[in-house]
């Protein structure tokens, strides 16, 4: 299909267009392990993430979601297993891979000593995009995501709603088939926060699929239309988030029930915690 651009009409990768979306899933996951040390991280995960959705990844802390994403993008290689991003294996095809996905990782790293300008000017050279082209995909970058008036301000002095921001434009400059977010919303500001999600639901209308970890059940419900659910290593549930939130009347209810949460302590008995001292 033809490629809508974002919000302010950008254009597709470096021919003008994204490839068309295929019945394909977006992410094949087969048999992935991550072991560190005695310390399993991922346990044998098997996932189908299918194009053209927006789907989160969701788990307590420690269950994975970030070591999963890692393997998963080409930034951790697994102990076992196989992954598959657009058709393409992640591990014998990493550039074919890589110029086929956009990455916010968690503890993002940027040039810092670069303004916002210059970074995205640097990445979309790096992307093979032609300058000019480069150059317009980031002042409307700039634009939609309220960074123009901070364009030419070091990216070291960032807030950390800009540096999200600035992080998530890098990741979209070159048009990717497949976002990969880890955590995207943690530490940003409501204002920011809405200015990220209406960019995101304008990617993924164009047919594009975007993968967020979170742990965030609130956010992932009101943003999300697949969900995957991690705990321990190991994928517990994943569909349709009707599906997955089935009887439950939210999917943080549903969560809860499928990690395992409701026997643990509560706190009861910190009978000490506030009272008269």
């Amino acid at each position: 299909m033809p490629d809508q651009g974002y919000a302010t009409g950008v254009t597709g990768g470096a021919d003008g267009a994204r490839p068309a979306p295929s019945a394909a899933p977006a992410v094949r996951v087969e048999g992935l392990w991550k072991r560190f040390g005695e310390q399993v991280a991922v346990a044998g995960v098997d996932l189908e993430l299918p194009a053209g959705r927006f789907i989160g990844l969701v788990g307590p802390n420690g269950a994975g979601k970030t070591t999963t994403l890692s393997m998963v993008t080409g930034l951790l290689r697994p102990d076992m297993g196989r992954v598959m991003v657009a058709g393409h294996d992640v591990w014998a095809d990493p550039a074919e891979v890589k110029s086929r996905i956009g990455v916010l990782p968690e503890g993002l790293r940027l040039f810092e000593r670069l303004s916002g300008r210059e970074l995205l000017g640097y990445m979309g050279r790096l992307r093979g995009l032609p300058g000019e082209e480069t150059d317009k995909r980031a002042t409307q970058l700039l634009d939609v995501l309220d960074l123009a008036g901070s364009q030419h301000k070091l990216v070291v002095d960032y807030s950390t709603g800009m540096r999200k921001k600035i992080g998530l434009a890098a990741a979209l400059l070159h048009n990717p088939e497949v976002l990969f977010l880890d955590e995207p919303f943690e530490g940003v500001d409501p204002v920011s926060a809405q200015t990220i999600r209406g960019v995101l639901e304008r990617y993924t209308s164009s047919g594009a699929t975007v993968v967020f970890s979170s742990h965030v059940m609130e956010l992932v419900e009101s943003l999300c239309d697949w969900v995957a659910v991690m705990a321990a290593g190991r994928i517990r549930a994943a569909g349709p988030l009707a599906d997955v939130r089935g009887d439950a009347p939210s999917l943080q209810a549903a969560f809860l029930e499928l990690v395992g949460a409701q026997g643990r302590p509560t706190g009861d008995s910190l009978d000490w915690l506030g009272g008269a001292r």
